[in-house]
């Protein structure tokens, strides 16, 4: 295969290059049917996890694991889909057209992964939680290695070489990141309806876009503490509130993220390349209840192994990602053995 070829392969997404050079597949059995039921039922619990701790983005563990793109693929559609059902509905033109986009949701991929990242946000509200509050500079610290290495990945999608337009875009969005991200976070021990509601909406937004942690956004806002009471205590009321809240983030910013990666996909990967670098300063593992900076002190060995594991964990998933592509290339129709 040529180099220029092979080069414009890599710069697609996972999915799409193995969808695109692979063979058709024959019909799965029923058996690889509950597997891949059973991979995004964890796939879900892991974004769900995430999302749990501040600092760590959820999209990223998305889009590192294959499955952002479908996601919002069908978030984007199921969104259509609803509203389309709605207008049509009143104006008594019928279901049609809403149910074109229903077709268009994977929805054997976003109903397991949703239902594992709800079961795991569940659970990690009463177990992950009191730990990352129990061992605070591990924890960030294996966060930190996580996230640094992952900056590989929209930044590959660019491409092999970046224009000054790409860093006169990645620059500025990691300095604002990076000043957002050491603001003191609001205090309220009793959140009215309305901040629930836009925090949610805020927070959603978050989930959607790689490198920014809904978990720290609600941080931010002082409600983190709020929506971990309100799921360890199962209050219906509070939680009712906040799911309302973000399925109307979700409705508005999926649309228009949507609109950036198929309309300006370079401007919007630069953009999140950026605010993921920037969002690396609330992971720093030492730093105060006021996010300021402090320098290392006291045992510096073991922060530094986490984060080598967080980092790690992460090129691993990136090596094998890199294998699978080549052995897409390698049985792909028409291509030529390399010497």
């Amino acid at each position: 295969m040529r180099p220029d070829r092979l080069g414009a392969l890599c710069r697609l997404p996972l999915r799409a290059r193995i969808r695109r050079h692979l063979r058709p597949r024959r019909p799965r059995r029923a058996g690889l049917s509950a597997l891949n039921v059973l991979v995004n039922l964890l796939r879900g619990a892991l974004i769900g996890v995430t999302e749990i701790i501040p600092g760590v983005s959820g999209g990223t563990i998305a889009l590192l694991i294959g499955v952002y793109e479908t996601l919002i693929d069908s978030a984007g559609h199921l969104v259509r889909g609803v509203v389309r059902a709605a207008v049509d509905t009143v104006r008594g033109q019928g279901l049609q057209r809403a149910r074109e986009h229903f077709a268009q949701v994977r929805w054997g991929v976003v109903m397991p992964v949703g239902i594992g990242m709800l079961l795991a946000i569940v659970v990690a509200a009463r177990i992950v939680a009191p730990l990352v509050e129990a061992h605070p500079i591990a924890s960030r610290a294996l966060f930190a290695g996580l996230i640094a290495v992952s900056l590989i990945v929209p930044a590959r999608m660019l491409g092999a070489r970046w224009q000054v337009r790409d860093y006169a875009i990645a620059v500025p969005a990691a300095i604002l990141s990076f000043v957002l991200t050491g603001l003191p976070s609001a205090n309220d021990a009793d959140p009215s309806p309305i901040a629930i509601l836009v925090s949610a909406a805020v927070a959603v937004c978050a989930l959607v876009l790689p490198g920014v942690s809904g978990s720290f956004v609600l941080v931010t806002t002082g409600m983190y503490e709020p929506t971990l009471r309100a799921l360890n205590s199962l209050d219906f009321g509070y939680i009712a509130l906040f799911a309302i809240g973000a399925i109307t983030g979700l409705a508005l910013f999926v649309q228009v993220l949507l609109w950036l990666l198929t309309k300006h996909r370079r401007v919007t990967l630069a953009l999140m390349t950026g605010i993921m670098a920037g969002s690396l300063r609330a992971l720093w593992p030492w730093q105060s209840e006021d996010r300021e900076l402090l320098w290392a002190s006291g045992d510096v060995v073991g922060p530094a192994l986490w984060f080598l594991l967080g980092a790690a964990i992460v090129g691993a998933l990136l090596i094998a990602e890199g294998l699978l592509v080549r052995r897409a290339l390698r049985t792909a129709p028409g291509a030529h053995p390399t010497p």
